[in-house]
């Protein structure tokens, strides 16, 4: 069996820690900010409560690319009334 395996330069830049113990910070694969391609993509949101805690430059990044997916209905972004996770963790469903 022949298989091509494709190899990436992966890491981390862990901004903190939360009350959970959990990470916070950006995956980067190829130098390439994850996080901001999956909001690109509308695959996920970007989340203004903690915007504050981003630098200048990643909030105007992040920003533009959820207007972006949303002018372009990418994504969850195609459905008339996505629900946010936080709004549905709440049950504001």
């Amino acid at each position: 069996m022949n298989a091509t395996h494709t190899k990436f330069r992966t890491g981390s830049e862990i901004d903190k820690v939360d009350r959970y113990g959990r990470s916070i910070g950006k995956v980067m694969i190829d130098g390439r900010d994850a996080n901001l391609a999956m909001v690109s993509a509308g695959l996920a949101w970007h989340y203004k409560e903690y915007q504050a805690e981003q630098s200048a430059s990643d909030r105007r990044l992040y920003s533009r690319a959820e207007d972006d997916a949303r002018a372009g209905r990418l994504g969850l972004w195609r459905d008339a009334e996505p629900i946010a996770p936080w709004e549905w963790r709440r049950g504001e469903r």
